[in-house]
């Protein structure tokens, strides 16, 4: 195999265990807030991962935490208040339609949303060409969904 073809690979299985990874957090999380509730769970949530994420830190090199202020453009430095958001949102779902449903309608927003900023070039991204090609990919999924709650 070829090095491009194991980054491929790579990014492949890191995508499918991240969706895996995302599903069960999504219902984990939902089942703290019905024993709680959303602020709280939210808060748990987040102090459990800045506390992962310390410890990693810690035992992997120490670079300096106070690079992220070093971006070019502070927008970027409200991922983790849109994470808070994601969260809310990924449980408020999960309550409401249930793991398979809110999953779908989920991933559509991710896909339209993800293609738009690529199309647009938008956060710094590389800009890319539109192709109706893919209008029909998206279009196919929305009838997925729809098949799949019928």
């Amino acid at each position: 195999m070829v090095i491009g073809e194991v980054i491929i690979l790579t990014g492949i299985l890191l995508a499918l265990l991240a969706g895996l990874l995302m599903s069960v957090q999504g219902v984990f999380n939902t089942r703290i807030m019905e024993q709680s509730n959303m602020w709280a769970t939210n808060s748990w949530v987040h102090i459990t991962a800045f506390a992962l994420s310390i410890g990693v830190w810690f035992f992997t090199g120490r670079e300096n935490l106070l690079s992220v202020f070093d971006v070019s453009n502070k927008l970027y430095l409200l991922g983790g208040i849109i994470g808070a958001f994601i969260t809310f949102t990924v449980i408020k779902s999960i309550s409401g339609l249930g793991p398979a449903h809110a999953t779908m309608l989920i991933l559509l927003a991710q896909l339209v949303v993800s293609y738009l900023i690529e199309v647009f070039g938008l956060f710094g991204t590389e800009k890319v060409d539109f192709e109706w090609i893919k209008l029909v990919g998206v279009v196919l999924m929305i009838a997925g969904i729809v098949v799949f709650n019928k």
